[in-house]
């Protein structure tokens, strides 16, 4: 067998940095900053504790980069929200599934668990101070004014009827435990909050 190349070396690196973020993101997302522990993270990533201060100096290094990538991303997507297709209702709806889906929660689950929470390090209350929680519903207040406009959506305040809708979305994602039994709402029974 022949030695691997720089190439196969810096996408096995790549590959086992993002096994690490994303075993740190669902422990994070459930535990918090403070009541994680790298043990826990390398239990999670199925890796040795020792692995992930190869690639993360430390904890708040692994913590700091997952949340300033995750806000950049959110950034990209956000800008590009009215572009979606479909009608206003379709568009928001797509962006609720997204919140729902099981391949998302945790990241929003971990912003807003650490946007409330006060023990996060500085650097990340200076990433969110950036990133105002106002800026989702400012870019959805145009697409919302035209679903009223077209009859897709009551009339009222965009903001307040947005504020309420995604403050009842955020409270889904940040339960400890969705019941078993039922799990999260479908998102045709949220998007009927705002359905005129």
């Amino acid at each position: 067998m022949s030695p691997l190349n720089r190439q196969q070396l810096d996408q096995i690196r790549d590959e086992r940095r993002e096994q690490i973020k994303q075993a740190a993101l669902k422990v994070f997302a459930r535990r918090g900053y403070t009541g994680t522990k790298t043990s826990m993270i390398a239990a999670e990533a199925s890796i040795s504790e020792g692995l992930i201060y190869r690639y993360f100096n430390s904890k708040k290094e692994l913590f700091i980069t997952i949340i300033q990538e995750m806000m950049e991303e959110s950034k990209r997507e956000l800008e590009h929200i009215e572009h979606l297709p479909g009608t206003p209702f379709e568009q928001i709806r797509n962006l609720t599934l997204n919140m729902l889906d099981e391949n998302n929660k945790f990241a929003f689950m971990l912003i807003q668990r650490s946007r409330k929470a006060d023990d996060v390090p500085e650097k990340v209350a200076q990433i969110f101070e950036q990133h105002s929680t106002n800026v989702l519903i400012d870019l959805l207040i145009p697409i919302f004014i035209k679903g009223q406009n077209s009859g897709e959506f009551p009339l009222g305040e965009p903001r307040k009827l947005l504020t309420w809708y995604f403050s009842i979305i955020n409270s889904l994602i940040i339960q400890d435990q969705v019941d078993e039994e039922y799990g999260l709402p479908d998102v045709d029974v949220l998007m009927r909050i705002l359905k005129k």
